[in-house]
């Protein structure tokens, strides 16, 4: 007996193994420590007045993400360093900040205080993937086409077929966003686009000069944004993806 406790204090213990593992990693969401608004929504709602930087950086080659319109007023989405100004309702604003803003009656990019109105595009409020633009593929669902047939049928002219269109599926060219419509943001670290809805606005800023990028939504007046990072509303653009953060080892 004296044997092995001797052989246990000379530190003969047998230890188990430490074995190194992948760190799970936490979801992405707005950084409620670099932000002066409120969050909600396991914080992927933003509202208040001011800004809110992404808990994490654009690091891959192609970054996407949407924000969602939830409730009208002035907001601001696109991408800043921890540099920017958190404490305004409007982001490009300074020289960390690149936005698509709205206040209502515009859509403008900005960078800087230098501000740039968006041409006017015509806007799909739902999304390509929902069934009422799908062909019938189970009982009770109409396909678009046959949306279309009914409307001429009973309308009689084409006219009023697109005159119907326009004040239900589909609005008429505008550069203003509403409540329920979708910001697509893409970043290729060449270029940084904006979409609504799918379509692409054309508005590019290029030559970004920052080395840490973060997904940024300001809000003022009321305005209530969501962010999305994963199961988009709209087709990713080609070669791009959702976020990813970087995997760390212990």
């Amino acid at each position: 007996m004296f044997c092995c406790l001797r052989t246990c204090l000379n530190g003969n213990v047998h230890k188990p193994s430490v074995s190194v593992s992948r760190v799970k990693e936490p979801e992405i969401h707005l950084d409620a420590s670099h932000m002066d608004v409120i969050l909600l929504s396991n914080y992927l709602r933003i509202t208040g007045t001011g800004g809110a930087l992404a808990t994490a950086p654009l690091v891959q080659s192609k970054s996407y993400f949407e924000a969602k319109i939830q409730q009208r007023g002035n907001w601001s989405i696109g991408l800043a360093t921890r540099r920017t100004d958190l404490s305004r309702k409007e982001g490009g604003t300074d020289r960390e900040s690149w936005c698509l803003c709205s206040d209502n009656i515009t859509l403008i990019t900005r960078h800087n205080n230098e501000a740039n109105e968006c041409e006017p595009v015509r806007k799909q409020p739902i999304p390509p993937n929902n069934s009422l633009f799908n062909e019938s593929t189970a009982p009770g669902l109409i396909g678009i086409e046959d949306l279309n047939e009914d409307l001429l049928l009973t309308t009689g002219s084409l006219e009023a077929l697109d005159s119907e269109l326009t004040n239900g599926l589909c609005h008429d060219s505008t550069n203003i966003a509403d409540e329920g419509d979708v910001i697509g943001v893409a970043f290729d670290h060449i270029e940084l686009n904006f979409y609504l809805n799918g379509n692409n606005l054309e508005v590019p800023f290029r030559n970004i000069k920052a080395s840490t990028l973060f997904p940024v939504i300001y809000v003022g007046n009321g305005a209530i944004v969501d962010i999305i990072l994963d199961n988009f509303l709209y087709p990713i653009p080609a070669g791009f993806e959702r976020i990813m953060l970087e995997q760390s080892l212990l």
